[in-house]
């Protein structure tokens, strides 16, 4: 299958944040199964059982083909919908928030329920870094020694990622480009080279792209 970009978390990651003195308790977790997920969910449940309401959402799938939340005893629609939206307006997938709330005895109403769990879930995904998973080529370039040092300095004034350099009876350079840059990258090493590179693709992957949290956009 062909990769296709899409958006998810680099990490697992926890925040806790205090409101009107109920604890909530954002955990983030990357996943890529439905499975997964419940297990994560099953296990958080166990680890805090004192807790008044272990809610969740999750989205997996790279078209974000399954969506589920739960508002675990909340009034209806104040934790996990409002968790979900914050996952499908940051367009992100293969991830998995639970925010465990210990009630501090003051009732914050229909509102203050959907904000609380709203900039949990936000606070714990940028915690966890939401990343960009761009599709990518890995490539070995192939050049005599006396176009190499040309060669080097161009590479690395491009905006191409050079990840090594091997050195034998020629000189090969390992770097990545996106897979859009592939067709535009074989003609520039050609030009620059006058023809006399060995040019191969070894693979396609993924390379992260970190994305700015909301805040930093404002």
């Amino acid at each position: 299958m062909p990769l296709v970009n899409y958006i998810t978390v680099r990490t697992s990651a926890m925040v806790e944040t205090e409101i009107k003195r109920s604890r909530f308790i954002a955990a983030v977790y990357p996943v890529e199964t439905e499975s997964d997920a419940e297990q994560l969910i099953q296990n958080v449940r166990k680890e805090h059982w004192k807790a008044n309401h272990n809610c969740f959402a999750y989205i997996i799938g790279k078209k974000q083909e399954i969506q589920k939340a739960s508002d675990d005893g909340e009034p209806s629609g104040t934790a996990g919908v409002p968790m979900l939206d914050v996952l499908k307006r940051r367009n992100i997938c293969n991830v998995l928030v639970i925010v465990t709330r210990y009630f501090g005895g003051i009732k914050l109403g229909t509102g203050g329920l959907i904000r609380a769990y709203a900039h949990a879930t936000s606070d714990g995904l940028n915690a966890a870094e939401v990343i960009e998973q761009v599709p990518s080529l890995q490539w070995a370039v192939t050049v005599d020694y006396h176009l190499s040092g040309t060669l080097e300095n161009k590479l690395r004034e491009s905006p191409y990622i050079v990840k090594g350099v091997q050195y034998s009876d020629k000189v090969t350079f390992e770097l990545y480009t996106s897979q859009e840059e592939g067709p535009a990258f074989i003609e520039w090493i050609t030009d620059l080279t006058n023809g006399q590179a060995q040019t191969e693709k070894t693979c396609e992957l993924y390379l992260q792209k970190k994305l700015p949290n909301p805040s930093e956009l404002s």
